[in-house]
């Protein structure tokens, strides 16, 4: 009798362009579970765990594996760690974020894109604490 597959919760704004086409793009081996994307734009209970933890969801997305939690920059690393190597952008994400050290130069980078992208876009950050000023275009 097999065991089901673990699920592994990736919590990311769907209304970034950016974070969505990366989301939708990265695969994890079939070894290591099933990955679940999530909307931290809805309400949920992940959402409010993660809340109610602190963390900002707009300063970085969260790769929840059991009961460790991976946050921006950590979250990147360990998804190339996981991934599958299929394809181009697979192998790209491997070899970019494989270094914990490259992953935290490279994330607030990309983090200052998205919220660019927001900005131009005129979409809300998702102020998940309720950050006073934090909820402006």
């Amino acid at each position: 009798m097999q065991s089901a597959q673990p699920v592994i919760q990736l919590i990311y704004d769907k209304d970034c362009p950016a974070c969505n086409a990366y989301c939708q793009l990265v695969r994890i081996r079939q070894s290591v579970g099933e990955l679940q994307l999530i909307n931290a734009r809805e309400d949920s209970k992940v959402m409010r765990e993660l809340t109610a933890q602190g963390l900002d969801i707009d300063q970085g997305m969260v790769l929840k594996m059991a009961d460790n939690c991976y946050y921006g920059s950590d979250a990147i690393y360990m998804l190339s760690l996981l991934s599958s190597r299929s394809g181009m952008f697979n192998r790209l994400n491997y070899h970019l974020f494989k270094s914990r050290r490259v992953a935290k130069w490279l994330y607030p980078l990309l983090r200052g894109c998205r919220n660019l992208l927001l900005k131009l876009l005129r979409k809300r950050k998702i102020n998940n604490l309720n950050i006073s000023g934090n909820d402006r275009f």
